[in-house]
């Protein structure tokens, strides 16, 4: 790739990667009457290490060897069997999707204040307070929300958020551990191994915990497809091409932007309104994201 179009990717990368990524609530919502979580994902997995799988020997990728080949395997259990699991068997047995997003927070505030530790990346006063706005931001987006489930909804399943929360933390170690131990591989053998070590350690929990059961309808088969396709093989990938091409905190801080992409997409799908606290909110998540990756 020249470098005029490498940079390109790396300008668009991010807003792609809002955009994709912010379609898993939707289809969180959609699965979740048809299928159980753990099952759903471990077929996800699956799938999207297959079809990566055959585009990385068609293009004669590198695959990684030793060390580096198990480094794979374990990140992908962090990035994807313990926090995909834990947030979407969270949201399957009662917790609500708007805490659940609101609980994503916490990957951007932890990254920040663990990148200085683990990687040694600074992170800037400006950065501090980029932070802090796409904070604000998010809250002001899910702000009416929170206010019509109520106090108890809040509190109601402590278990619950307590997941959500590792599910969460675990997608920022799995970041740490890519940075640090897997820097260079290719991307597309990388995906591989990582959905290989994800789908090994979810399906046993599938089994153990759940009927296991999917209704195969036109509506899922849609949900997996995309599932597979447009967040598995494309927001995933673009999300370890971020990580690589700069520093962690700076990837993270694009989380900010997924409650108010999620907001518009709702919407335009739902017919669900924006008040004024929600618009003002997504400009300052906007404002956040662009204060903290500014370089």
């Amino acid at each position: 790739m020249s470098p005029h179009h490498h940079a390109l990717v790396l300008r668009l990368a991010p807003v792609f990667f809002v955009l994709l990524w912010s379609t898993g609530w939707i289809v969180a919502r959609a699965s979740v009457d048809h299928a159980d979580p753990l099952t759903f994902l471990a077929l996800r997995f699956l799938l999207a290490g297959s079809v990566l799988a055959v585009i990385a020997v068609a293009a004669g990728a590198k695959w990684p060897r030793g060390r580096h080949m198990a480094h794979a395997l374990i990140s992908g259990v962090f990035l994807h069997t313990i926090y995909l699991g834990g947030v979407w068997w969270a949201v399957r047995h009662g917790l609500p999707a708007v805490i659940s997003g609101l609980l994503a927070a916490i990957q951007p505030i932890a990254t920040a204040l663990l990148a200085p530790v683990f990687l040694g990346e600074r992170i800037t006063r400006m950065q501090w307070i980029g932070i802090s706005l796409g904070f604000l931001g998010m809250s002001c987006v899910l702000a009416p929300k929170l206010q019509s489930l109520g106090l108890d909804a809040l509190t109601a399943d402590i278990i619950l958020i307590g997941i959500n929360v590792i599910g969460m933390l675990s997608a920022t170690v799995g970041s740490f551990y890519q940075k640090r131990f897997i820097p260079s591989s290719d991307l597309r053998t990388l995906s591989v191994l990582q959905y290989c070590g994800a789908f090994l350690t979810i399906l046993p929990a599938a089994y153990l915990l759940e009927p296991m059961h999917i209704e195969w309808t036109g509506t899922m088969i849609i949900v997996m497809a995309w599932s597979v396709l447009a967040i598995s093989v494309g927001a995933i990938g673009l999300w370890l091409f971020l990580i690589r091409e700069g520093e962690v905190s700076r990837a993270a801080a694009l989380i900010y932007l997924i409650p108010p992409a999620v907001a518009i997409e709702s919407f335009y799908l739902f017919g669900e309104q924006l008040s004024l606290v929600q618009a003002i909110g997504m400009g300052l998540s906007v404002l956040g994201v662009a204060l903290t990756v500014k370089r």
